[in-house]
């Protein structure tokens, strides 16, 4: 079973889009996963008009991303998750590819083609233009574990949740640091999305790195030793854990 996590908040120019080319690829038993952050536009009225009982509508009020999608998170049936942007495009073909990846890995990220708001092509690779990779130290450096992208198993989820209460994490990037210290982790170069970049994404995607945050250099050099002492709890708690089961 599969499972598709989305986390909306005034959604409604490409949340139709977006769901129609998810919903396509799923079976009958298969869910989607939607926390709505309170939406104040018809993001929700479209979601409900789907009349499609394999959509779980959440309704939240966190004014804050990172548990909306934990909320998201918390309700999932599956055995394979998905994370899903509420205003991009699934390529055909995503969700039969991680699957067949996922046999072999616990988590896998997939490339894409990043776009404008209109679908037109900026860049054919995002994995080109923004070094994606694996790497624990290279993604405290600078994630490029984008969640739109990230598909997982269940045991990667129950070791990833609760979220890492630290801000200095965003929901993927924890979920993919959680994946690479307990089991296999795959970048595959194969485009399965159009990442739509608009005026409201949340995402500020640049390939230079001091541009992707206004942070003062101080604060980044803090958050990012933060970031490595939750990695360093985390594998010690599991490192321990997983002795003791043995």
């Amino acid at each position: 079973m599969v499972s598709v996590c989305i986390a909306t908040y005034n959604g409604e120019k490409y949340i139709k889009e977006q769901l129609d080319s998810i919903l396509c690829q799923l079976g009958e038993n298969d869910e989607v996963i939607i926390s709505d952050d309170n939406s104040t536009d018809k993001t929700v009225v479209i979601i409900e008009s789907y009349k499609d009982t394999r959509i779980k509508l959440l309704h939240a009020n966190f004014r804050d991303f990172r548990k909306n999608f934990e909320n998201a998170l918390s309700n999932v049936q599956g055995e394979y998750i998905f994370l899903s942007d509420q205003d991009d495009v699934w390529l055909s073909e995503k969700c039969k590819r991680c699957l067949e990846v996922l046999r072999e890995y616990d988590l896998v990220v997939t490339d894409s083609i990043l776009v404008d708001e209109n679908l037109k092509e900026i860049q054919p690779s995002f994995f080109d233009f923004y070094a994606s990779g694996k790497g624990i130290f290279k993604n405290i450096i600078s994630s490029t574990y984008f969640g739109a992208c990230m598909a997982f198993k269940k045991e990667v989820l129950k070791y990833s949740l609760p979220l890492s209460r630290t801000k200095e994490f965003g929901h993927d990037l924890w979920i993919g640091m959680v994946a690479e210290m307990t089991g296999k982790v795959c970048f595959l170069k194969e485009p399965f999305i159009l990442y739509r970049r608009h005026a409201k994404s949340f995402t500020n995607v640049t390939p230079i790195l001091k541009n992707r945050s206004q942070r003062s250099l101080y604060i980044k050099i803090r958050g990012r030793f933060i970031m490595l002492k939750e990695v360093l709890i985390f594998y010690l708690k599991y490192k321990i854990k997983s002795c003791k089961i043995t």
